[in-house]
C-alpha cells in the first residue's frame, strides 16, 4: 500500500511528545528504565518511494535520565557513556523499507562512543493528524534489543550467585511524535 502523498516532505521531532528510551535487566531480578531527555531528530519521507526516505536522530548523552541521581551520573562516566568526551549518540538510516502496512525497517548506522554499528529498527507508523495548531503531526513506535557491548559499552560486576549486575542486551525504546515542516 502507498502512503498518502500528505506525509511526504520533512518532518522534525517534537521533543515535548517524543521518548527515546530502554530498559535494562538489573541484577538479574528486575529492569531499569531510562530515556535521554534531549532529543532531536529530522525524517524525510517520500510517499511515492519510501525506500529514498531518510531518519536523523542525535541524542545528548549527557541528558540521561533513569530516576537516580547517582546512576545516571555513573552512566555519563567513562565507565559506559563517557559524554565529555563523546557528547552525542547518532543515528542515520541508510534504507527505509515498508515491510508492512504502516510498519517500516529503518536499517541505519548508530554511533556510541565513536563505535559505529549497524542497526535494523522496526517502526510503526501509528497515525497522522492534524494538532490543535493546525500542523500535521505523526506518530511512530518501536523497540529494538542490541548489545550494549557492541559499543564499548563494558562495565560490569559479576553476583555472586551468579549472573551479572547489568544486562549486555539493552531494549531501545522509541516513541516518537514528528512536525510537518511547511
Amino acid at each position: 500500500m502507498a502512503l498518502n502523498a500528505d506525509v511526504s516532505g520533512e518532518w522534525v521531532f517534537d521533543p515535548d511528545h517524543t521518548r527515546v528510551g530502554f530498559s535494562a535487566r538489573h541484577a538479574m531480578v528486575t529492569k531499569v528504565r531510562g530515556a535521554f531527555n534531549e532529543v532531536d531528530g529530522r525524517i524525510y519521507v517520500d510517499a511515492d518511494n519510501p525506500q529514498d526516505s531518510t531518519v536523523e536522530v542525535r541524542i545528548k548523552a549527557g541528558s540521561i535520565d533513569t530516576r537516580n541521581a547517582q546512576r545516571d551520573e555513573h552512566l555519563r562516566s567513562a565507565d559506559f557513556f563517557d559524554v565529555e568526551q563523546y557528547p552525542e549518540i547518532v543515528f542515520k538510516s541508510t534504507t527505509v523499507d515498508e515491510v508492512e502496512e504502516n510498519t517500516f525497517m529503518v536499517l541505519g548506522d548508530l554511533t556510541i562512543r565513536d563505535v559505529t554499528k549497524q542497526v535494523a529498527i522496526p517502526l510503526d507508523l501509528i497515525g497522522v493528524q492534524r494538532d490543535a495548531a493546525g500542523k500535521m503531526r505523526a506518530g511512530f513506535e518501536g523497540t529494538r534489543r542490541v548489545n550494549r557491548r557492541d559499543w564499548g559499552l563494558e562495565w560490569q560486576v559479576a553476583l555472586d550467585a551468579g549472573g551479572v549486575l547489568v544486562s549486555e542486551k539493552i531494549t531501545l525504546e522509541f516513541e516518537i511524535s514528528a512536525v510537518k515542516v511547511d
